[in-house]
């Protein structure tokens, strides 16, 4: 997908995200989300919680996807990151995560930060495991059926991590 921009996410952006958000956490397929949250419950985890959030939009403005920027922990840890990604259903397989974690990373490092770590990617999440893998992250741990699956039962998750 060409041409992408990246805004600080606000009100306005997270009401035309809300549905994409939604419709994620209730497939229970790679988000550890209450799959009933309310929209205030996820405006905050999503845009008041992290550091930033960003709205990932195409070149005529449709918004495509998002993604927040967050310390993994705080004090002797906090020079972490993590992040958390989802894509619009129109605009998958269309290079929108790669493009946002690519710009995370930039945008991890201008914040100081020295390394990104994804506590939980969920292992059947094979196209997400795999994009992560070639752009440098590392699996350093697997949890046993750290995860609930809505159509597969108990699978594991991943912790993966690189330096930046």
């Amino acid at each position: 997908m060409s041409a992408l921009s990246f805004t600080p996410m606000d009100h306005d952006d997270f009401e035309l995200f809300w549905p994409t958000f939604k419709a994620i956490v209730a497939e229970q397929y790679t988000y550890a989300i209450e799959p009933d949250i309310s929209y205030q419950a996820a405006y905050t985890l999503w845009c008041e919680t992290p550091k930033a959030t960003f709205a990932v939009k195409d070149s005529t403005g449709e918004l495509v996807g998002s993604y927040y920027l967050k310390a993994n922990a705080s004090g002797p840890g906090g020079h972490v990151c993590n992040c958390g990604y989802m894509v619009t259903s129109a605009a998958r397989g269309k290079g929108v995560a790669r493009a946002m974690c690519e710009h995370s990373q930039t945008m991890a490092q201008a914040a100081g930060f020295q390394a990104m770590q994804f506590n939980a990617v969920v292992s059947t999440n094979e196209v997400a495991v795999a994009l992560w893998q070639r752009l440098g992250f590392s699996i350093v741990g697997t949890v046993p059926k750290a995860y609930r699956h809505a159509s597969l039962g108990w699978v594991d998750t991943h912790v993966m991590h690189k330096f930046l």
